[in-house]
């Protein structure tokens, strides 16, 4: 029977010491907030704009949805604080259905360590809101850290502010990233479906290739029309890479390809020009409809880009370029590429990038 006493007076001694660690973790310890807009921001197109847009959309008589989005950039900053958190307003509380909430509205840190950018926490958007805070990461080491924060890929950051110790100190640093390469292209490039902003196919690819990488993607929009080619050219950087097929059905192809490619080389004479074919649509197994038109892109992709290839030096074609496997497991809807997807289309695809930028001295 004393036994039995002892086991119950340990099983509460151990729940209340439970309660206590939850209690500890849920107390609100005090911190001060830097406005995330005084520090470092890369991944613009353009560096006009409000501070976390991607792009001014209304110069270029682009769809509003392109401008209303923080897609691709991110923040740079260092601090020495042993937690870091945000707080952030989004212009839109709605989630899309085939991607995750933090993927869509939400944050995702890195933090550089021997020259390497490791993952180190997300921030959670609050479910039907537009005011978010969440504790990124805790308890780290003592000592100044180098952090690069995504943020929200489908969604639109109005306010942001870094929260840190307040015997912390946080500043701006430089961009580390020694190139810009800017990529354009449909919902793929735009970045559904990673499971969180620097999952993204563009995003690792910019740590990859050590070079900033302003996304323009723009779920169902990229069909080689006009204002996609004005932004290409009225924007600087050390390459360009495209998924201009994805959107585009066939005709458009054969009727715009030629025309796009040819404005885009006169604006950046000498720079590199790397087309990715579309992925092959795990929805077109079963779908005969879908199957058709993805088999009429990528055959008319083909055509357009054996033309243009040989007529002009400095343009390319990766084919497969963007590329979900064989298994049918690399996508998270039968299209939009999920984790597993973007490591494929990585491991396909970033070989070939990085040969063809290495002709230019990008490396």
């Amino acid at each position: 029977m004393k036994k039995i006493i002892h086991l119950s007076i340990l099983a509460i001694i151990v729940a209340m010491s439970g309660l206590s660690e939850v209690s500890a973790q849920k107390k609100s310890y005090p911190r001060k907030y830097v406005d995330a807009s005084t520090l470092t921001i890369i991944n613009k197109a353009q560096d006009d704009g409000m501070a976390f847009k991607r792009l001014n959309a209304e110069t270029f008589s682009a769809p509003k949805s392109l401008e209303n989005s923080s897609t691709g950039i991110a923040i740079l900053f260092r601090t020495d604080s042993r937690f870091i958190e945000a707080r952030w307003t989004t212009s839109s509380k709605k989630l899309g259905n085939n991607m995750t909430p933090i993927f869509h509205s939400g944050l995702d840190l890195y933090i550089r360590e021997n020259g390497e950018w490791i993952f180190a926490g997300v921030g959670r958007p609050k479910i039907n809101s537009t005011e978010h805070k969440y504790t990124i990461v805790n308890r780290m080491a003592d000592g100044m850290k180098e952090c690069m924060l995504y943020l929200p890929m489908f969604n639109c950051v109005t306010k942001l502010e870094i929260g840190i110790s307040p015997d912390a100190t946080i500043e701006a640093i430089p961009s580390p990233f020694k190139y810009k390469i800017m990529f354009v292209g449909s919902s793929i490039t735009h970045g559904a479906s990673a499971s969180r902003p620097g999952g993204a196919y563009v995003a690792r690819m910019g740590r990859a290739l050590n070079a900033e990488t302003p996304n323009i993607g723009l779920s169902g929009k990229c069909k080689l029309d006009d204002y996609f080619a004005n932004i290409v050219c009225e924007s600087k950087a050390d390459a360009y890479i495209f998924d201009t097929f994805s959107n585009s059905i066939a005709k458009q192809i054969d009727e715009r390809l030629y025309g796009f490619v040819k404005r885009i080389t006169e604006a950046h004479p000498g720079k590199p020009m790397i087309f990715l074919q579309t992925v092959k649509r795990d929805i077109g197994y079963f779908n005969l409809g879908s199957r058709k038109r993805n088999d009429d892109q990528r055959a008319a992709a083909v055509k357009g880009m054996e033309r243009i290839c040989k007529e002009f030096k400095h343009v390319y074609f990766i084919n497969p370029g963007l590329y979900s496997g064989e298994d049918m497991e690399g996508t998270i809807d039968g299209t939009h590429l999920n984790d597993l997807g973007v490591q494929r289309t990585l491991d396909n695809a970033l070989p070939k990038i990085k040969k063809i930028l290495k002709k230019y001295k990008i490396k």
